[in-house]
């Protein structure tokens, strides 16, 4: 028997709000514009945007300052600040990491003082790169406009300079489907589409760096849209799902399997209607068949 598909039409799937990564020079508007996105939860890991003139702005929008007093320069703050913006409710519509730079070179450096002679291979970079994996899969569940911003830096080809690309860790722009270079010309800050996945927006096209110009290349009613929270598992279904893994074998690997494809590392950060249907999983296909197998015996 074939199980029932749970595709739909592809022109009913809602359409999600941006998730994009910006990167360029100092002075050249990134914080500046970003401030213009609607009601902004902006998380300051730098420092740099506690001035007033940056505060004044924010507030005036509606948004909210998360800094180094905080606990912004930590990651695993950065991604609990993340996940419950994604889960609960609140009026916020645009995330702001500013930068994602800075959080992930103070995780490489901490670990690389910690690893002491031992660092090797890269092996520093491992827990910074697992944080940002993390909070990759969060910007992808959260109902929010998503703008990461990252220092620029040389980009190198076989040992010769061919341009400028963000510094942060060099898979982001593959998770991500927008990169936007910002940079100035003619004293008007302006945005260059590096890699999209984003109809209306072209590689190498160039549009100016502003929210309205933003916005309506994106579509303003989605980015101005309510924001919906998602539903994580609750205390029952954690305390059913725990209770029957302790009474099954389940194939080796299988919880992982389950955490990959749910993009999370725990029960706990897994959506509601995804442990519900691991649940019924496990009651069908396992406790089921015990049973069965008692009433031969």
């Amino acid at each position: 028997m074939v199980s029932k598909l749970k595709a739909v039409d592809p022109k009913s799937a809602s359409p999600s709000k941006p998730k994009i990564l910006i990167f360029g020079k100092p002075g050249v508007k990134k914080t500046w514009v970003s401030l213009d996105f609607p009601s902004d939860y902006y998380i300051d890991t730098e420092g740099g945007a506690n001035r007033p003139a940056y505060t004044d702005k924010l507030k005036e929008s509606g948004g909210s300052y998360f800094g180094v007093e905080q606990g912004s320069t930590s990651f695993s703050n950065v991604i609990e600040e993340v996940k419950t913006l994604a889960a609960v409710k609140h009026d916020f519509k645009t995330l702001v990491i500013d930068s994602v730079s800075k959080v992930f070179a103070t995780e490489i450096s901490e670990e690389a003082e910690r690893l002491g002679d031992k660092d090797a291979f890269g092996a520093s970079k491992k827990p910074a790169v697992g944080y940002m994996r993390r909070l990759v899969s969060w910007l992808t569940k959260i109902d929010m406009n998503v703008i990461l911003i990252s220092h620029e830096k040389v980009e190198w080809t076989q040992g010769e300079q061919t341009g400028t690309t963000f510094d942060a860790w060099d898979k982001l722009e593959y998770e991500l489907d927008l990169v936007l270079n910002i940079f100035e010309q003619a004293g008007k800050s302006k945005a260059r589409v590096v890699k999209s996945r984003i109809a209306g927006f072209t590689k190498s096209e160039v549009f100016d760096w502003s929210y309205d110009a933003f916005a309506e290349k994106y579509g303003r009613d989605i980015m101005e849209g309510d924001v919906k929270p998602i539903e994580l598992a609750t205390e029952a279904q954690l305390t059913t799902v725990n209770d029957l893994i302790g009474r099954v074998k389940l194939p080796e690997g299988q919880v992982t399997k389950w955490f990959k494809a749910a993009k999370c590392e725990s029960f706990e950060e897994m959506e509601a209607d995804k442990l519900s249907k691991i649940i019924d999983y496990i009651n069908k296909t396992f406790i089921k068949t015990e049973e069965k197998k008692e009433k031969v015996s």
